[in-house]
């Protein structure tokens, strides 16, 4: 059986930057740990947005810069790039919450054994539900696993109903 882990935008902006959040800061060593001791293949994504970000669908609903290409806030997390130095991983930009590409990296990395995919990162409530979701839907005989210590939302509130949002799903939250 294969393992992989998705390591969802755990990007500067995210944990200090301009959507920074306490409750980020705090999941960081979790994630390091996390990624530090498991025994499988990562993906990791980035919200990656241009210089017209505000000017887009998604800027217009939350205007706040964040996550613009090439940017330091569009950088892992320090500890994050520390913890994957020298692991052999998959990165994948999305220019949205949720991620397409997913399904098909997974399933030619899979090639066609039988395998388990664990999601942690930033924001519970936006990135992490929705991809679990695409994740979920693709492979819906697959496990799919979120660690709760290793997500933060936007807020503790959000956070805890989107982790009950894919326990109703049949997703995993570990």
């Amino acid at each position: 059986m294969k393992h992989f882990l998705v390591v969802v935008d755990i990007q500067n902006d995210f944990v200090t930057g301009s959507l920074g959040t306490n409750e980020a800061v705090a999941i960081i060593d979790n994630c390091v740990d996390k990624i530090k001791n498991f025994d499988g293949e990562i993906v990791v994504t980035y919200d990656t947005h241009n210089n017209d970000y505000l000017n887009t669908a998604e800027g217009r609903k939350l205007p706040v810069e964040h996550c613009i290409k090439d940017t330091d806030g569009w950088k892992l997390n320090e500890k994050i790039e520390n913890a994957l130095a020298g692991r052999k991983y998959i990165a994948v930009e999305k220019p949205t919450f949720g991620c397409l590409e997913l399904p098909k990296i997974i399933e030619n990395l899979a090639q066609d054994e039988p395998f388990d995919i664990t999601l942690i990162g930033l924001c519970t409530d936006i990135c992490v539900v929705s991809n679990a979701l695409i994740l979920k839907a693709a492979f819906y005989e697959s496990e799919v696993y979120v660690d709760s210590l290793c997500c933060a939302g936007v807020s503790v509130e959000t956070h805890n109903a989107a982790l009950d949002t894919m326990r109703c799903c049949q997703i995993n939250v570990i």
